[in-house]
């Protein structure tokens, strides 16, 4: 089996997990178990169907990272609530779910799999370092739009893209990022710079769509080329055109920086991190064992320890 890397963009399938899987799932004491049992699944069937030799469990460290918003207030804001007037905003993660995470990491530690986040960034800046600098093929699987900036046929990376349900991962490559946007994916960032993006809170440039956005990036290539040709009154930019970048110049200024994925983080090599596949032994075997009826687990442990068995 050829060596490539698989890097989760955790968040992304425990919050799936979480609304996919009945929350009547639940523990001796009462606590739901509905998100573990369906992480748990996840990884065992993209395991097994990809065929990853090294998995990272990638972290949000910091879902919102306070340097993101100073650039940009409302960067993810409608994913934010005020618990008591004064207090620091905290994003809305139900308590149901809350309470599964250190079930979540104890889990994803007995089995082996390498938990990667870093200070002040987002599990999304985590896939992007690594992305961008493995020296194995790369498959990043995310239900998040913003990754597909990391698609690069050449060096072998692609998304495992989940927003239809894990029955219906599309595999996203160059082709099919152009074939959906019109836009080459190293064009993503800039694309959904001009166009805004609701989820993320980016306001985008008004007047400014998706065909517009794509058919701008077609023929300036970048935001940044783009905008020098609405400073150059002999570019032939449209009036039309350069007065909406004008008018959201200060926004222009500041989202390339928080819409671009950081690639640079200091992280651990994947051999630091321990990210290569292996079966479980020994007494973290037992422990999972043993976790699985008093957590009722139910078939989610055993289908993992079956998957991982195949990396021995």
């Amino acid at each position: 089996m050829p060596d490539r890397l698989m890097l989760l963009d955790t968040a992304s399938l425990y919050f799936r997990a979480f609304y996919g899987v009945p929350d009547t799932i639940r523990r001796s004491d009462g606590t739901p178990v509905n998100a573990v049992r369906g992480l748990l699944d996840m990884i065992a069937r993209l395991t097994t169907d990809y065929g990853p030799t090294h998995l990272i469990a990638c972290w949000d460290d910091d879902w919102r990272p306070q340097w993101r918003v100073d650039l940009l207030p409302s960067y993810k804001s409608h994913r934010v609530a005020e618990v008591i007037v004064g207090a620091s905003d905290v994003e809305v993660v139900p308590d149901a779910l809350e309470a599964q995470l250190p079930m979540i990491r104890r889990v994803l530690d007995l089995a082996g799999i390498a938990v990667v986040g870093a200070a002040e960034h987002e599990a999304d800046d985590v896939v992007g370092t690594y992305a961008s600098h493995a020296a194995l093929p790369v498959d990043v699987v995310t239900g998040d739009r913003d990754l597909f900036q990391v698609v690069d046929d050449a060096r072998q990376v692609r998304v495992i893209y989940t927003a239809r349900g894990m029955r219906n991962l599309e595999v996203i490559t160059e082709i099919v990022v152009v074939g959906k946007y019109r836009v080459l994916p190293q064009q993503y960032a800039d694309y959904a710079t001009l166009r805004g993006d609701a989820s993320d809170g980016l306001p985008g440039v008004a007047g400014i769509g998706e065909k517009t956005a794509a058919s701008l990036l077609k023929q300036y290539g970048t935001l940044e080329r783009l905008l020098e040709a609405a400073a150059d009154p002999g570019s032939g930019l449209s009036a039309s055109v350069g007065s909406k970048l004008a008018a959201a110049a200060e926004y222009l200024k500041v989202a390339p920086a928080v819409v671009n994925l950081v690639r640079d983080l200091e992280l651990p090599t994947l051999e630091e991190s321990g990210a290569q596949l292996r079966a479980v032994a020994g007494e973290p075997r037992a422990e999972l064992q043993r976790l699985a009826t008093e957590w009722n687990l139910g078939g989610s442990v055993t289908r993992l320890l079956e998957a991982l068995d195949r990396h021995s």
